[in-house]
């Protein structure tokens, strides 16, 4: 039999991005790539490269630009969703740091001198040292000189201690209250502070105690709120577990704080290092955390290092995940009735690295 008699198989063409497995056009990619440098040589993996590269990042985008409008209950992508899924992501904000997205709006930048229950304080305490001098001395003297006085700090402490908030300078007596050691403002006004005490003796509205499904109190905070609240904690928690053990992991439940400086108790259970998705869990439960928070309209909230302890986790991978996750709420929820959270911690290693990863959050104003 001749050859000429046999038909030829139809082959059928497919694009470069097909081969490759990608959906943005490598041969577009690779005609840029030859007009932008003429004078080099353009492989035939760098235009793939690209188009892959492109395409993750697109992906990536849509994807945060997608929950921030979920959570504001819209079902059209707008430039703004955009803006608020670059700058919640530290790595693509640090990469798109130079980029402006028309429309997209700004985020909010308030000054604390914009807030006029900040220099309400520094009013009275420059009239308690004017009363001692007749000639006032500058503004700055008049500001800083009285916080070295122990007596005038007990004052401030006591009377912020009401309002949840803590103003003591460093270096201050911390049997009169907690030293705040690093502070971070969001750019939606909320602050986050590290604070240097024991977390049983804080007074705020609410604390986080990490517990198992069970509701154990075998931990070191379990402990801590065991023995300053006494038998009426205990009480307190027992008919919480017949209510709600076995707890989900992520999971939080609020309770009151009987005998216990803060109104309320948030028990979460926090995954351990090492199983499938504990980065994703640890975020979870600590926006679970700040959700029950929301629900009973609480204004300060104080969270030891969850994870760090006998869940596993290394310290400054905690860190960066509560972080990241309580930066992501705030902006997800946009309105939020806490105002302040706290970082209560004692040992030296978990301070320095809050400190470390605080200084580098970005959407901050101080």
């Amino acid at each position: 039999m001749s050859a000429r008699g046999a038909k030829k198989k139809k082959v059928t063409r497919q694009s470069r991005s097909t081969r490759a497995g990608v959906i943005f056009p490598v041969g577009r990619m690779y005609r840029y790539l030859r007009e932008s440098l003429p004078c080099f040589r353009v492989g035939l993996g760098a235009p793939i490269y690209l188009a892959a590269v492109a395409e993750y990042l697109t992906a990536e985008i849509l994807e945060l630009a997608g929950n921030a409008a979920r959570d504001n209950r819209r079902g059209r992508l707008t430039p703004r969703h955009i803006l608020l899924a670059i700058a919640n992501d530290q790595e693509l904000n640090q990469l798109l740091r130079g980029v402006t997205i028309p429309n997209g709006g700004v985020l909010p930048r308030l000054h604390p001198e914009l807030f006029p229950h900040v220099f309400k304080n520094k009013n009275k305490v420059d009239s308690s040292s004017a009363q001692h001098h007749r000639n006032p001395a500058p503004l700055h003297r008049r500001i800083l000189k009285p916080l070295h006085k122990a007596t005038t700090t007990k004052k401030v402490v006591a009377k912020n201690q009401g309002k949840g908030k803590a103003t003591i300078a460093q270096g201050s007596n911390a049997n009169d209250g907690f030293t705040v050691l690093s502070t971070k403002t969001l750019f939606l006004g909320q602050k986050l502070e590290v604070v240097k005490t024991d977390i049983s003796t804080m007074n705020c509205d609410a604390i986080v105690h990490p517990t198992s499904s069970t509701l154990s109190t075998a931990g070191e905070v379990g402990k801590a709120l065991e023995k300053c609240g006494g038998k009426e904690y205990t009480y307190a928690l027992e008919d919480l577990r017949k209510k709600n053990a076995p707890l989900d992991i992520a999971g939080a439940v609020i309770m009151p704080g009987p005998k216990l400086p803060a109104k309320f108790v948030i028990h979460c259970n926090s995954p351990s290092w090492g199983r499938d998705g504990c980065e994703d869990q640890l975020e979870k439960t600590v926006r679970n955390c700040l959700s029950v928070a929301d629900e009973n309209q609480l204004k300060s909230l104080a969270f030891p290092s969850i994870g760090s302890g006998r869940n596993g986790f290394p310290k400054q991978t905690a860190a960066q995940l509560i972080l990241k996750s309580i930066s992501a709420y705030f902006v997800s929820t946009m309105s939020s009735s806490l105002k302040t959270v706290y970082f209560a911690l004692y040992d030296n290693e978990s301070i320095g690295v809050y400190v470390h990863e605080l200084a580098k959050l970005d959407g901050s104003t101080s």
